[in-house]
């Protein structure tokens, strides 16, 4: 059974990236509870030894709710496409290289693309929760959105690969939408929605 989040928690969003905090601080919203970053507390970012989003979120979350001796919650997402067998997946990040500069990182994955023969451009964004406690228990959830690679980029909202990636049905990128309509679709809603269910019930 779900373990409940109380209005009276505080809870660690164990990520560096200011932009997925807030982003993330947003989501959490309806649950009214005391949100503080990783970066904050002082918390060291762990290398992402998993193989699977889940198994990187998991990973982060637990070491985070150790250290601070809060829940945590831990967020491991990135941009699959197809023609690329999955990549960059879950090393959306490292190729943004060290400087994390992720505008080098979506010319990557167009270039990838022009390379190869496929000329499918779809894709979807996958994003992995993970919700631990102190004690060990951990939940996880998953939530993902379908969508194409655009290139040009477009847009300067969102973060990562955002102003590549326009979700199926829509005619503008991530990068493009107004925050609240990308958290109203976004892979990340997805599974927060699926969080808010779980840690809600009574």
């Amino acid at each position: 059974m779900s373990r409940v989040l109380n209005h009276k928690d505080r809870l660690v969003i164990a990520s560096h990236n200011q932009g997925k905090v807030i982003e993330i601080a947003d989501l959490l919203r309806p649950l009214e509870i005391d949100i503080v970053g990783a970066r904050e507390l002082g918390l060291n970012e762990p290398e992402e030894t998993g193989q699977t989003f889940i198994e990187n979120a998991v990973l982060k979350a637990e070491l985070a709710a150790k250290a601070a001796q809060l829940p945590a919650l831990a967020d491991d997402s990135g941009l699959v496409v197809n023609a690329l067998g999955g990549a960059p997946g879950i090393y959306s990040a490292r190729w943004a290289g060290p400087e994390k500069d992720f505008n080098h990182a979506m010319r990557r994955v167009n270039e990838a693309l022009l390379l190869g023969s496929n000329p499918d451009r779809s894709c979807s964004f996958v994003c992995a929760l993970a919700l631990a406690w102190p004690d060990g228990h951990t939940e996880s959830f998953e939530g993902r959105v379908d969508g194409s690679i655009t290139w040009p980029a477009r847009g300067q909202n969102g973060f990562g690969y955002d102003a590549i990636f326009t979700p199926l049905g829509r005619q503008q990128t991530f990068g493009e939408m107004d925050p609240s309509d990308k958290h109203a679709i976004s892979h990340r809603a997805d599974a927060f929605a699926q969080l808010l269910s779980a840690c809600l019930q009574s």
